[in-house]
Formats: C-alpha cells, structure tokens, sequence
C-alpha cells in the first residue's frame, strides 16, 4: 500500500482567472520544478520542548524565493509547532531561524509580521459577527499608524490613509472573487469561502512571505481545487514565497516546487514531491507499519 499516487496530469493550469463559473477540473498534478531563489527562510536545527514533550528536534529547513514549499506530516508531527516557532508564538529553546539573512529566533510576533510576513490557522481565527469586509480590513493592521493626532487631523492624515487601504482591500476582494460575499456576514458563509477570507486577510498585509496552515481543511475537491489556483496566482501575480501546511498529498504533489516530512518532530526526508511520496519511511509515517507492508 502506498501513498495515492500523482495522475499524469496538471490538478491546476493557468490562473483563477481562466476557470469558469462551472466545477473546477478533475485532473490530477503535474511535477513542478523548483526555482533557484535566493534563501528566503532558513530554520537551522531548531528544537521545541513543552515540559518532557519533544515537539521539535534537530529540524533543519531551507525556503528559497518564489517556491511554493510543503510541509506535511501526519497529525502531532509538529508541523504547526514548527509554523509557530518561525512567527515567534512558541519560540524555540534550539537552534536558529533567519528570515531573508536577519536572525529572527525568538522574535514578537508583531515584529516577523512587520517583517513581511503572514500566515493563516489551522482553526479558523475569523471574526464572527463582522462582515467579510471587515475582517480582511483587519489584515491591513500591520501597516496602520494610529495616533491622537491622526484622529484630530482625520481629513488631512487619518483619510488618505484609509482610502489606501480601502483600494488595497478590494483589489484583493475582486483578487479572491469575494465581491459576491464582502457584505456578508462571515458566520454566514460556507467554510471554502471562510476560508478564502482567512487567506485575502493575509494577503492585504502584502507579505513576501506566506505561511498557510491547512488552507483547504474540510474543502471538498472543487472548492481544494480553486484554493489550489488562488495560491499559484498569489506567487505568480504577487511574488509571494509560499510554506504551505497540507495533508491532501494531491495538493502538495500538484502545486508544490519541494517538500519535507515530519513526523515526531523530526525531519524524514526533503525534496522533490514526486520522489519524496515514495520513501518507503515517509508511507510508514502515514500509513503506519502494518498497513505500508499490506
């Protein structure tokens, strides 16, 4: 028994904008090729304990550039500990993380996000009762300036301001096709369109850098298929550097440039998507002993 295998032909081609208003296509991923950027994230030997729990250890992890780069894992393996880690929310107690050549083990949260980078949940962190516009206005914090004086002076400062946002916001509205739904209340939206909310309210902050963590949990095939696209054009139109946290091996084989395997916290293999799914220890990790050897 093996991991499912990767058909031989593309799951996504073109943009969002080539897909018409019909079922999304049912073929499967082509093989991409990884580009040869400069390193972008670079995470050295980095460790995470939670008292006698060892969720990380020894994990080395290199992210160059324009890729698309998946990190998969069967639960516990510490994937989203590792996520948490790079953003500063559990720091970790070994090892070095440097983002674009600045070290930045160790650092708030507030201060990676300034640095360019943005990251979506495991669980849904929208908030309910605010209007889908509301929420993604929300990603624009990182580059608000607030004062008392910006408030007294709001035609001259605090305005212009505003209206920039506003225009960065529905450029990525009209971006996600969520002109259909941006006065909605978010409680009242389907989970695939919730979770293209989560994903436009981190790209208005315009990172460089793009962590998703489970983007397409609880999707069913079309709607995996359509967030497959959105986040091909988010590096191909925005020139945004993609970690992408997936357990569909469909998705990570289809769009992915490489990948690495966790699992228990440590790193099993890395590489080419299409190679990599055949490592006899990473079908073990996923399948267990039993069944990889039935």
């Amino acid at each position: 028994m093996s991991l499912p295998s990767a058909p031989d032909q593309p799951l996504v081609t073109g943009t969002v904008r080539d897909v018409p208003a019909g079922p999304a296509d049912s073929a499967g991923p082509a093989a991409p090729v990884a580009p040869a950027g400069p390193v972008v994230l670079d995470c050295q030997q980095v460790e995470r304990r939670f008292g006698g729990l060892v969720a990380l250890t020894g994990v080395d992890l290199q992210v160059r550039r324009g890729e698309i780069f998946g990190l998969v894992g069967p639960n516990g393996s510490g994937k989203t500990t590792l996520t948490n880690a790079i953003t500063g929310f559990y720091p970790p107690q070994k090892g070095r993380i440097t983002l674009a050549g600045r070290d930045i083990t160790g650092m708030a949260p507030h201060a990676v996000a300034r640095l360019g980078v943005a990251r979506t949940f495991q669980n849904l962190a929208l908030f309910n009762g605010m209007t889908v516009l509301d929420n993604i206005l929300l990603g624009r914090h990182v580059h608000m300036k607030p004062s008392v004086w910006r408030t007294a002076l709001y035609p001259w400062l605090a305005r212009p301001e505003e209206t920039l946002h506003r225009r960065i916001v529905e450029d990525i509205i009209d971006f996600m096709q969520l002109q259909g739904v941006r006065d909605e209340l978010v409680d009242a939206i389907p989970i695939g369109l919730k979770k293209r909310v989560e994903l436009a309210r981190a790209l208005v902050a315009e990172p460089s850098f793009l962590i998703l963590d489970e983007p397409m949990a609880g999707m069913n095939q079309e709607e995996k298929e359509y967030m497959a696209r959105f986040v091909l054009d988010a590096r191909d139109e925005r020139g945004v550097t993609v970690l992408l946290i997936e357990h569909h091996m469909d998705i990570i084989t289809g769009i992915c440039d490489r990948m690495l395997v966790l699992s228990y916290g440590e790193v099993i293999d890395t590489g080419v998507p299409r190679e990599v799914v055949k490592n006899p220890r990473v079908i073990k990790a996923y399948l267990g002993g039993a069944r990889a050897e039935a």
